[in-house]
C-alpha cells in the first residue's frame, strides 16, 4: 500500500485573498473554514477526491528563507503562453530566482510572494 497527498497547508497573511487567488488559478472552490482563520480549497468533488485540497493556514510572520516546496502547474486548455497571460491578468507576478531565461518555465509568485512554476507541457484536466 502506498500513500496519498490529501492536502497541501501554505501558511498566508491574508487566507481569504489567498484562497480567491489560488481557486481562480486552479478551478478550486472553498469546501471548508475553520474557527482559527483556516480555509480549505479544491475541487468540487472535495477532500479525499482525485486531487489534494490545498489549506490556506494564518501566518502573521513572513518567511525569511526560501520555502523547500513550491507547486508545478500545467495548463489544462490553453498552450502556456495564454495561461501565462491568465495568471499574470488574475494576480501571479514573474519571479527571478536565477533562471537563465532559456528555461521551458516561468517562475511566478502568488500575491503573497509564493513561488510556483509554469510548465510546458499542456496535461489533461482530472476526470470529474
Amino acid at each position: 500500500m502506498a500513500c496519498r497527498i490529501g492536502e497541501l497547508v501554505l501558511q498566508s497573511r491574508d487566507p481569504e485573498a489567498l484562497a480567491q487567488f489560488w481557486c481562480e488559478v486552479l478551478d478550486f472552490v472553498v469546501l471548508d473554514r475553520e474557527g482559527d482563520g483556516s480555509i480549505e480549497i479544491g475541487a468540487r468533488d472535495g477532500f479525499g477526491g482525485a486531487q489534494p485540497t490545498l489549506i490556506l493556514s494564518p501566518y502573521a510572520a513572513p518567511e525569511q528563507a526560501r520555502p523547500r516546496l513550491h507547486i508545478d502547474l500545467n495548463a489544462t486548455d490553453r498552450d502556456q503562453a495564454a495561461e501565462l497571460e491568465r495568471l499574470l491578468a488574475i494576480g501571479a507576478r514573474p519571479a527571478d530566482v536565477g533562471q537563465s531565461g532559456e528555461e521551458p518555465w516561468h517562475v511566478l509568485q502568488d500575491p503573497e510572494g509564493n513561488e510556483f512554476c509554469l510548465l510546458r507541457a499542456r496535461i489533461s484536466p482530472v476526470p470529474s
